[in-house]
């Protein structure tokens, strides 16, 4: 899976992973990271997302990185917001008030250019990638982040039954990537209603990291 799969997902319009409203998960659970308003929260592999605007509400500044140019131009419209563009490196950064979203290649995105994180909200990062990639890619977000606290959302399901993404991540896997720095808690779990594509059933699951205290 490379950067064309997705380029030509959002050409196409065929983003079924995206939700026209923001996500439960994050309206009952983000209030535990206990964070003041203004906090900076970093979205990877973001999309167009309606939990920006979630966020926003809130009082939250926001940061994000995603692959497609069309996916932010169209949140940006979404939200009524006339972007300042400028390249960073090989990324392309977008910015209004309160939010930043850097466009291109997110092992582009360095701890400098993304400056101060105080926590990540991963609900569909984690999950879009194979498991190949996570490996790096949970390495390369904490390293950007200085190990954030972090609400994460991953499904479970039967991986021969369909082909991602979205991918089944296991607990347990998410214990091999995190556990040696956080503190994990799966705070809920749902199943889907009328599971994935086909009726594969499927549970949503979201889970707390806390830096550990070594």
């Amino acid at each position: 899976m490379d950067a064309n799969f997705w380029h030509q997902k959002w050409e196409r319009g065929e983003i079924g992973f995206h939700q026209s409203e923001a996500n439960p998960f994050l309206a009952a659970h983000f209030g535990q990271l206990k964070l003041p308003q203004g906090s900076r929260v970093f979205l990877p592999l973001c999309g167009k997302t309606r939990d920006f605007a979630w966020l926003l509400a809130k009082g939250y500044r926001v940061v994000g990185a995603e692959l497609s140019e069309l996916a932010i131009q169209d949140l940006f419209n979404d939200l009524g917001l006339e972007p300042e563009i400028s390249p960073v490196g090989e990324l392309a950064r977008y910015r209004a008030n309160s939010i930043d979203i850097f466009v291109g290649d997110i092992f582009a995105v360095s701890a400098e250019y993304l400056g101060p994180v105080n926590a990540i909200y991963d609900r569909a990062a984690l999950v879009a990638l194979p498991a190949g990639i996570r490996g790096p890619y949970t390495s390369h977000l904490m390293d950007i982040t200085g190990s954030a606290p972090q609400l994460l959302v991953t499904y479970q399901y039967d991986q021969g039954l369909m082909d991602g993404p979205p991918f089944s991540v296991s607990g347990d896997e998410v214990k091999q990537h995190y556990g040696d720095i956080y503190q994990l808690k799966a705070v809920e779990s749902q199943n889907l209603t009328g599971g994935f594509k086909g009726g594969v059933a499927a549970t949503e699951t979201a889970w707390l990291l806390q830096k550990a205290n070594k």
